[in-house]
């Protein structure tokens, strides 16, 4: 990390997928804009990094990459920026353009907010035009909703066991999440409180559906 700008918490990870719309927070963050990606962020949001092997690209990205990896390689483009990140000290990471195009490398995706965490993220979490994704671990969990929105919680990995979830319509003191399982799809804030639960057990994919923006 000598003499290289290092992260202060947060990662922010542009990814070649069906181009995110909103808005982009990054104060205080370092931005890392993977290969394709580069053609709807440019101009969009500011850019710390580009990086990936640009096979994707018909113009040469600013700034300049600091490394071109090879076209033919094991790792996705995002999975490179994920370890990248790691490397400059990132403990927050959401990702942006990771949604739509190819299935593949949505579900491709939705497994790089799984390797965050395995290495100590605090946060990971996909943005899409339609929904924020995050992917918990162990402990409380909370997040700001309107009412009436929909939320959804699917296990990832395995079985996922969630005790004292609130501020929805079915609420819940003792949810067993089977691996396999649709039990935890569509639910409703209520917009009285946080939407909050404990996770005892496992990994959970978070979806709050949105308004398209």
């Amino acid at each position: 990390m000598s003499g290289e700008r290092p992260v202060q918490s947060k990662a922010v990870i542009l990814l070649n997928g069906e181009p995110y719309r909103g808005e982009i927070p990054t104060e205080n963050a370092y931005v890392i804009c993977c290969d394709g990606a580069y053609a709807w962020a440019k101009g969009k949001v500011r850019i710390d990094e580009n990086l990936g092997d640009f096979d994707s690209l018909d113009e040469k990205p600013l700034p300049a990459p600091r490394k071109i990896f090879p076209a033919e390689k094991n790792e996705t483009d995002g999975e490179l920026a994920v370890e990248r990140a790691l490397e400059l000290g990132a403990t927050e990471f959401f990702f942006y353009g990771g949604g739509g195009k190819r299935e593949d490398h949505f579900l491709g995706n939705l497994h790089l907010l799984y390797k965050a965490k395995e290495a100590g993220a605090l946060a990971a979490v996909l943005q899409t035009n339609g929904a924020a994704i995050a992917l918990c671990g162990k402990g409380k969990q909370s997040f700001v909703c309107k009412k009436g929105q929909t939320v959804s919680l699917l296990p990832f990995g395995g079985d996922a066991h969630i005790i004292n979830m609130s501020g929805v319509k079915y609420a819940a003191d003792d949810l067993r999440l089977r691996y396999g399982s649709t039990r935890g799809i569509s639910n409703l804030t209520d917009g009285e409180e946080d939407f909050s639960f404990w996770v005892k057990k496992g990994y959970v994919l978070v979806i709050i559906n949105e308004e398209e923006v």
